[in-house]
């Protein structure tokens, strides 16, 4: 068997990808099924692409990938299944998903994580939501052989337009990555955020909180991301995201917050709990708005807090600043959530059966 991978970013670089296939390519290898990843940026564009500026070397780098996605397109009948993360292209109609489908008659895995259908626009964007052809994916799903989503909600979407639909949740790799355990002894607590910057809008509802409690807790509250946020925080520190520290700056957190927007809205019923998957898997308690996946994800007082009110959020992280025990056994519990039900190890046969 052959598969190729479709994938928007390079190789290993994007969280997306990482979490959503790349950790189960050594689970293909040891079957015997062979693989290739093409991506449609290159990694000098994908450095600079979120960066102010670069115009000119962001449109060719934009133009390159069409290029090389010519040459993919070659390689597509050498391969049994063409697996597609997202899209074939950012921008554009979905024209290489229909010749891969409809042309050269390869079966389709979909792939996706976010509600990526929808539009997330303002007047300084919209342009750009034009040009990326969201409508797209409903198209997409109907053509493909099955849809991997990740969360129930993203399936109920996908099964719109196809009924061979797969539950595959963003999963973590337990024992070569996410194997550490924070063991809560530090002096000083803790909190922290971690993600891109295009989740950083959810961060203000929280400062209300973390402003509150400043006033009567002493704490960090630390984020780790590609941009600085600067928040105005007393508590605030940040840390720059690197794939080569992440893990060891991810489990100085005492506990981990995954604040979504209040009025609930697709876009955060398609999220899919990465944040608190990350948190829980080394051992640290998760905050989580009760939105969506993350209901599923943390059970409230047993391996973390579901928090709708500003309240709520005060209490449950005022309390995981005062009690480190608290935040042990909260920690423990989370630790055995992931490892049971969203590891690598406990979802490889669910994610192999997509290519059967």
């Amino acid at each position: 068997m052959k598969i190729l991978f479709l994938t928007p970013y390079p190789a290993e670089e994007a969280p997306s990808q990482r979490f959503r296939f790349e950790q189960y390519f050594p689970a293909l290898r040891e079957r015997g099924i062979e693989y290739t990843e093409r991506s449609f940026l290159n990694l000098n564009t994908w450095r600079i692409l979120y960066k102010p500026g670069h115009q000119a070397a962001k449109i060719w780098g934009i133009v390159q990938g069409f290029g090389r996605r010519l040459k993919h397109l070659l390689e597509v009948p050498g391969h049994d299944y063409v697996f597609i993360h997202r899209e074939v292209t950012p921008i554009g109609p979905p024209i290489f998903e229909w010749l891969i489908a409809k042309v050269l008659g390869k079966k389709i895995i979909y792939d996706f994580d976010d509600a990526i259908w929808m539009a997330l626009t303002s007047k300084h964007n919209q342009m750009a939501a034009i040009v990326k052809w969201h409508s797209k994916v409903g198209s997409i799903c109907g053509w493909s052989y099955k849809v991997s989503c990740g969360n129930d909600f993203l399936c109920e979407y996908a099964g719109q337009y196809n009924a061979n639909v797969v539950l595959n949740p963003t999963t973590i790799d337990t024992v070569n990555l996410h194997n550490r355990t924070n063991p809560q002894t530090s002096e000083k607590v803790v909190l922290g955020w971690t993600g891109t910057h295009s989740n950083m809008v959810y961060l203000a509802s929280l400062l209300p909180v973390l402003r509150r409690l400043e006033a009567t807790h002493d704490f960090t509250f630390r984020v780790i991301s590609n941009q600085d946020p600067q928040l105005d925080l007393q508590s605030f520190d940040y840390v720059p995201w690197r794939k080569a520290t992440e893990i060891a700056d991810l489990v100085m957190f005492n506990a981990g917050v995954m604040p979504l927007e209040e009025k609930i809205s697709p876009l955060s019923l398609g999220k899919c709990g990465f944040k608190a998957l990350q948190y829980m898997a080394l051992g640290i308690p998760a905050v989580a708005s009760p939105v969506g996946v993350n209901t599923k994800i943390v059970t409230n007082k047993v391996d973390g807090f579901l928090c709708e009110t500003e309240e709520d959020w005060y209490q449950a992280l005022a309390r995981l600043i005062e009690d480190a025990e608290l935040r042990r056994q909260l920690g423990a519990n989370a630790q055995r959530t992931v490892r049971e039900r969203y590891s690598v190890v406990s979802n490889t046969e669910n994610f192999i059966r997509l290519f059967s």
